[in-house]
């Protein structure tokens, strides 16, 4: 035990301060060290205190030290300020290191009991004849009806993935080809964007065009629904609104993009637009103010052509994005803050991304590359964008990736004229309903009180 000096009583005076803990504060100390019975004799006794003529001052002194001194002959304070030694306590928990330890155990808790890994081969391969071979394209889309809307040179089809059966949408005239399709949150209508600067709506279940939609004198390239505002970008370089149940559907049109939009994504809550161009820029939008053609953010991180944008779906403020053959890499930003989180060279082309609607992850699906990486789908975790894995099925570059209304199967198109589906993001997690809600019940232990 160590040895203090006489006003040991201060704690600027321990002789090895760092052997002790001090589990009190300045005005209340550990109340293990003072005697109790002493201090509410002294804090309640109101008499003054009367000398006795009868006692000289030495007697007086030595009744003092014994009231002073402890039984080895040391100095006693009350409300003194001093630690005892750690070896003679047990280490305090704190608040933090309680909601780690819960964070840990929930997290634990909550991972699926089935292994996660990726299959060996697709489930299904559909050929896909005449599906042109152009990066800035986006010509394939699911609908929450299980049906497959899919371009084929200036044909249209749709495969209903319950029954298997396909039928013909459509078909352009001589000289004219589709270069983007998108159902409609409702699944009722395909939006179809062309080479030669149209726009229509057409109506699934009859088959029948429903309207023109006029704005662009270049091809549309891509288009994104947010309820029943259609959103289209094209080689003109613009971003046009259009609200497809009004008379005079152009809402806005905005031009911040210097080459081809060739990238639209809404975010889920439907307020941020995400648009990605041929000049490598990817520019965030809030669509209340987007008819005053003023954009939140432009990221101008990527060396190529971003095509490739995925809203994530548990934290709505995170995007995903894709740089084209002369960057590969995908980057994470946080679209509140307008900050990259996190960036990974993958080596390849992206020209698509998935977000896992079940578990933490991204998919990615790729083509041209100067390494073994091309032509093949990647799988990630979040968010420490670690590979899970890797798919090399395609014989060409991918071109187009889009999954099931369940979250559970992926199809990508590629340019060997092929659809593969893969069951890549399944199984479903068994104890929880969803990623989301380990966020959630975390935000529970969450306490004002520190």
């Amino acid at each position: 035990m160590s040895k203090v000096q006489c006003d040991w009583y201060s704690p600027t005076r321990l002789s090895s301060p760092s052997q002790y803990d001090f589990p009190g504060d300045r005005f209340i100390p550990n109340r293990s060290l003072m005697d109790l019975d002493q201090a509410q004799s002294l804090l309640t006794n109101r008499t003054r205190r009367v000398q006795n003529t009868e006692f000289n001052e030495l007697y007086r002194q030595k009744v003092e030290e014994k009231l002073t001194l402890d039984s080895e002959g040391r100095p006693f304070r009350m409300l003194v300020f001093r630690g005892s030694p750690k070896s003679c306590r047990k280490s305090i928990r704190h608040i933090d290191e309680m909601r780690e330890e819960e964070a840990l155990a929930l997290e634990n808790n909550t991972k699926p009991n089935t292994f996660r890994r990726l299959p060996k081969k697709e489930a299904r391969i559909l050929d896909a004849p005449n599906l042109r071979n152009d990066f800035y394209l986006n010509a394939m889309d699911w609908g929450k009806n299980n049906v497959l809307a899919v371009a084929l040179g200036s044909e249209l089809y749709l495969w209903n993935s319950e029954n298997g059966k396909v039928s013909k949408l459509l078909q352009v005239s001589e000289g004219d080809y589709i270069t983007s399709v998108a159902w409609s949150e409702d699944a009722k209508f395909v939006a179809v964007g062309y080479m030669h600067s149209k726009l229509q709506l057409w109506d699934a279940e009859t088959s029948k065009l429903v309207r023109v939609l006029e704005g662009h004198n270049r091809r549309v390239a891509t288009v994104a629904w947010n309820s029943h505002t259609l959103t289209s970008g094209s080689q003109d370089h613009s971003i046009i609104n259009h609200d497809v149940k009004a008379g005079n559907d152009l809402i806005c049109r905005v031009q911040a993009h210097t080459e081809e939009v060739c990238g639209l994504k809404w975010s889920r809550t439907g307020n941020v637009l995400a648009s990605g161009g041929n000049e490598n820029h990817i520019y965030i939008w809030d669509f209340k103010k987007m008819s005053s053609c003023n954009f939140l953010y432009c990221f101008n991180e990527h060396r190529a052509a971003v095509k490739a944008l995925a809203w994530c779906p548990y934290q709505s403020d995170v995007l995903a994005s894709g740089g084209g053959t002369k960057d590969g890499c995908i980057k994470i930003w946080n679209a509140q803050r307008g900050t990259c989180i996190s960036s990974i060279d993958t080596e390849a082309q992206v020209c698509g991304l998935e977000w896992n609607r079940h578990h933490k992850e991204l998919l990615s699906g790729h083509g041209f590359s100067t390494s073994e990486h091309q032509n093949q789908l990647c799988l990630w975790k979040y968010p420490s964008m670690t590979k899970v894995g890797d798919l090399k099925r395609h014989a060409s570059r991918i071109l187009h990736l889009s999954q099931s209304p369940d979250g559970l199967t992926v199809v990508s198109a590629g340019a060997d004229e092929t659809l593969r589906f893969w069951e890549v993001f399944g199984p479903r997690n068994t104890d929880t309903s969803g990623v989301s809600d380990l966020d959630n019940l975390l935000s529970l232990k969450i306490s004002p009180i520190r």
